[in-house]
């Protein structure tokens, strides 16, 4: 079964420290969780933008799945290739 842990964003956007956030979960974690809130900008588009700026920030090693407002993120043991 996998581990999930739970993040949101919220009206300050992708920071620094939310990328240190995600990566100290993803110590413990192999899937993480992140839910988009009103404040954050609640529209498709934006989850989208969110989406691909925090796997940009983050590397190849990691994949993203966008589900209505939740992104799904993944940590893939060897180095995804594209």
């Amino acid at each position: 079964m996998a581990s999930f842990s739970y993040v949101q964003i919220g009206k300050n956007g992708i920071t620094e420290n939310f990328i240190l956030t995600l990566n100290d979960h993803f110590k413990n974690h192999e899937n993480i969780k992140v839910s988009v809130l009103k404040s954050a900008g609640h529209s498709k588009e934006a989850v989208k933008k969110y989406s691909d700026e925090i796997l940009e920030k983050l590397g190849k090693n990691y994949t993203a799945k966008t589900i209505g407002f939740t992104i799904f993120l993944k940590k893939w043991r060897r180095k995804v290739r594209q």
